[in-house]
């Protein structure tokens, strides 16, 4: 449990540090694209108001406060399953990903109304349209984790 609980506040922070840095003090909110390591790595503004890719981006007044409530019911369920299991170390670290990725989105519909994606990253010919952020990097290796190495621990017969 104290894996899972570390593992989501580093996310936590590192995530919301890194949007600090580049919404604040790059002030990308304002330059909208800065290129770091192009195509590979540019930094590009977006702020989503939906859930993945900008889903549900039409609603987005109505559902704010539920996509934040939803992230929070989520990482309480999610950390109450790692209590009651017997995770692997990595399951627990999986867990954490998926919790401090979660609360990291969730304060920033609280903070700005939206979540701040920034990272853009494109390769050989593709050129990718969409922005994402470390809290995103964190929930989809989490529930990646999580499939992979929690469940059945018993041999099937």
């Amino acid at each position: 449990m104290r894996t899972t609980a570390l593992t989501a506040l580093i996310i936590f922070v590192i995530d919301q540090l890194s949007k600090w840095v580049v919404v604040h003090a790059f002030n990308l909110r304002s330059v909208g694209e800065i290129d770091v390591f192009p195509p590979f790595l540019v930094f590009r503004m977006a702020w989503n108001t939906g859930i993945n890719f900008g889903l549900f981006s039409e609603y987005a007044a109505m559902l704010r406060w539920g996509w934040v409530a939803l992230a929070i019911v989520m990482s309480i369920w999610v950390m109450t399953w790692v209590r009651r299991e017997s995770f692997s170390r990595i399951g627990m670290i999986s867990a954490g990903l998926l919790v401090g990725g979660a609360l990291g989105n969730a304060i920033d519909r609280i903070l700005y109304g939206a979540v701040a994606d920034f990272l853009n990253t494109s390769c050989c010919g593709f050129a990718n349209p969409y922005s994402f952020n470390v809290a995103d990097i964190a929930i989809f290796a989490g529930a990646f984790g999580l499939i992979l190495f929690t469940g059945e621990t018993q041999k099937r017969t």
